[in-house]
């Protein structure tokens, strides 16, 4: 049995929609981020950067994963599943999958924190970070134009850009004219397994999800 803590985050999602589509049997403890549970003594043993996600593997020795991407790869290694064994295919996989650690996932998280939830507004951090993140959904929509997914068959790439790149308006950022991105991520919406992993914790309507609410939780979150 998994064991995942997790919240409603593009990171917290990953995981769960990763499990879901893997048909891995797993538990979850909704850590909540503006009571900052994940900088409790207990959890900080179990990851020491004080982040979500994080797995206990109890069908191995209690085996514990922190950083999503890390997680991603054990389950996909673990199961067999959404990532190919040969090492063409297996390092297309992962190349998409760090693409989106090491560039959409920080610079939206960005984008989000100076246009939504900064208490002072600066309009230049706002421009840089929505600047750099339409680039790089643009990256994604140039690669989607002659491909139905990131990395050949559906994959944990695809799990991974897509939990982030589906709240773009959240950043104020602009995804018009982006037509390969969007038949992308509806098409990915669709798959039942990736809605049952949205609802992971309670699902949060993004679309209409209270502001003045989100809005003040993440800023006891990031300590403003």
């Amino acid at each position: 049995m998994i064991e995942l803590l997790t919240s409603e985050t593009p990171n917290g999602w990953k995981i769960s929609i990763t499990l879901e589509e893997m048909g891995v049997p797993y538990e979850y403890q909704h850590i909540k981020l503006s009571e900052r549970q994940q900088k409790e003594e207990w959890y900080l043993k179990l990851n020491p950067n004080g982040r979500i996600p994080t797995i206990i593997d109890h069908d191995n020795d209690d085996f514990v994963v922190f950083e999503s991407g890390a997680i991603m790869i054990y389950l996909a290694e673990k199961t067999g599943k959404l990532m190919p064994a040969d090492v063409k295919g297996r390092s297309l996989v992962i190349q998409w999958l760090m693409f989106q650690m090491g560039n959409l996932g920080p610079m939206m998280g960005q984008a989000n924190v100076f246009y939504r939830y900064a208490p002072e507004k600066i309009p230049y951090a706002i421009e840089r970070y929505q600047k750099e993140s339409r680039r790089l959904l643009e990256v994604l929509d140039t690669r989607l134009k002659d491909n139905e997914y990131l990395a050949g068959d559906y994959s944990i790439a695809d799990i991974a850009n897509f939990s982030w790149a589906r709240g773009a308006f959240w950043g104020g950022i602009d995804t018009d004219g982006l037509d390969n991105l969007q038949r992308w991520i509806d098409q990915i919406n669709e798959r039942p397994a990736v809605q049952k992993g949205l609802n992971v914790p309670p699902k949060v309507d993004m679309d209409n999800r209270d502001e003045d609410k989100a809005v003040e939780a993440a800023r006891k979150f990031l300590g403003s």
